[in-house]
């Protein structure tokens, strides 16, 4: 009821002497509400007026005390360390370290109450988003990399440095994490062949379309080729996935792992000053990550390692190993008498002779047979395998000039 409809009340009882019966059937109120109106007017005077709370006395269904501070403290404890600190993650390690089972929505309204969560603005929802998730592990490896900054030994920020990650798209297990001072795409070839060596080799794997990973987006005339990483899912039979340009989400969850581990590693007290320090930070965070920490996207929250272990791995296909990679590649003979050619992301000179500067030519080109031939009279200039263990392929013949 409002002030002014309880004032008129009250005057027509008190003022105006009508009987209760007749104030309750002309306001619409009960008779019980103006027996207790008037009485606590008399009582109170005008304070009677003011809004009371309706909020219960007793509250027997309230969350326990006792479970309120497991909550708060739980929330700090995470938070400091770096770790996912939200409801779900609280409610599972009151469940499983407390043998205290609580509701989400239960511990986000303590957390709500507690001012200890900070609003933030609206998303997309996530029926809009495409799930998709591997049946097996190592049906698909996800892989990407991101730039963490030193610090310097009197606390001011330090050298860039670059984290390579190859996690499992079914049990989101990180299979490899590494620190380098820049990615290269033979680094990224040599940490998926250690992934590989040690947890078996994938049948796919995924990616953003960065340079060290794929070059099928580059300028025209460099396409053909093929990066470090696809010569050597070629010859292992892997499929190579890449994700469309400017579609992030399409790696999500490697890129949400980097997110995770970044937020860890800005929690540590004690900053890293050198790439050893912060591989060491890495490997810490990778065993808590894989074996300790629940993950919300899992089932019964369940530790990467554990889901990794728990099925048959998959494994690359065999109608896939051995395709040849055939190309072929416009080119002019520099005046060194030279070409150059890239081969699994290493880029090699193949000597023709300085009687052919400036000679137009078709390299043709299976693996690592080559052939070179005058892209005007179509004769053969050189025929040749190549040897990836140097630069530079020399023609074989004596230097100088040719003998009449």
């Amino acid at each position: 009821m409002s002030q002014s409809k309880a004032r008129l009340v009250i005057t027509a009882v008190i003022v105006e002497h009508r009987p209760v019966a007749q104030v309750a059937r002309d306001y619409g109120v009960a008779r019980s509400w103006v027996y207790e109106l008037v009485a606590r007017y008399r009582a109170e005077g005008q304070a009677a007026f003011t809004p009371r709370s309706r909020a219960p006395k007793t509250r027997p269904a309230a969350t326990p005390a006792p479970v309120v501070e497991q909550v708060l403290v739980l929330r700090k404890k995470l938070s400091d360390a770096g770790l996912d600190a939200g409801a779900e993650t609280i409610a599972w390690h009151l469940e499983h370290h407390h043998d205290t089972k609580v509701s989400r929505a239960t511990i986000h309204r303590v957390l709500s109450r507690h001012s200890m969560v900070a609003p933030e603005p609206k998303k997309r929802p996530r029926s809009s988003y495409i799930r998709f998730e591997a049946d097996q592990p190592n049906e698909c490896w996800q892989s990407d990399f991101t730039h963490y900054r030193l610090t310097t030994p009197d606390g001011r920020p330090g050298a860039d440095t670059e984290i390579i990650t190859w996690l499992d798209d079914h049990s989101r297990a990180v299979l490899h994490i590494s620190a380098h001072r820049a990615i290269t795409a033979k680094t990224v070839a040599a940490t998926f062949r250690q992934a590989g060596e040690l947890h078996g080799y994938p049948a796919s794997t995924l990616t953003d379309n960065g340079l060290v990973y794929t070059v099928r987006l580059t300028s025209r005339s460099k396409r053909g080729g093929r990066t470090a990483l696809e010569n050597e899912l070629r010859h292992r039979g892997i499929l190579q996935k890449n994700g469309r340009p400017h579609h992030p989400t399409t790696q999500g969850k490697v890129e949400r792992f980097q997110q995770t581990m970044k937020k860890w590693l800005a929690a540590q007290p004690h900053q890293p000053t050198t790439l050893t320090e912060l591989q060491a930070l890495i490997d810490t965070f990778t065993d808590e990550y894989n074996h300790r920490r629940p993950h919300r996207s899992l089932p019964h929250r369940a530790t990467p390692a554990t889901i990794y272990s728990a099925r048959p791995k998959a494994a690359p296909s065999t109608d896939r190993a051995g395709d040849t990679h055939d190309r072929v590649r416009t080119d002019r003979v520099s005046k060194a008498g030279s070409i150059t050619l890239r081969h699994a992301g290493t880029l090699y000179r193949i000597g023709l002779g300085r009687t052919h500067a400036g000679t137009y030519v078709l390299a043709l080109i299976q693996d690592l047979n080559i052939r070179v031939v005058n892209a005007t009279t179509g004769e053969i200039i050189r025929e040749l395998i190549l040897d990836p263990t140097v630069i530079y392929q020399p023609t074989g013949r004596p230097p100088g000039p040719p003998r009449k």
